[in-house]
């Protein structure tokens, strides 16, 4: 799936909080892929990086995937086309919340 290009919906923009965990920052956008179920049931969740400002959706490339070793979820990294992040800087734009789970980013 890296490489492909997708469409995100997003459902947790750039400085809102977490619905339920109300002290959970979102400093990027955060959604999910219509009609790509992932193992927890829910569409495919994603992290947009590269984008600096609140967006409702966004289509760009799946540019790494991160593997969370103690959940049933892996999270999709969308970036907009053409532009690249190293696994440091991806590490450091999704650990406000990567950072409560044993993960590794697959690029």
């Amino acid at each position: 799936m890296i490489g492909k290009k997708v469409k995100v919906i997003v459902d947790r923009p750039l400085g809102s909080y977490h619905p339920e965990h109300k002290d959970l920052y979102y400093p990027i956008n955060y959604g999910y892929i219509e009609g790509i179920i992932a193992p927890d049931g829910e569409e495919q969740d994603a992290y947009i990086i590269g984008v600096n400002e609140a967006v409702k959706e966004f289509s760009g490339t799946i540019i790494a995937v991160i593997h969370r070793q103690d959940d049933v979820e892996e999270k999709w990294v969308v970036a907009p086309e053409g532009m690249a992040f190293t696994k440091e800087e991806i590490g450091k734009e999704v650990n406000f919340q990567e950072k409560f789970f044993k993960s590794e980013i697959i690029m």
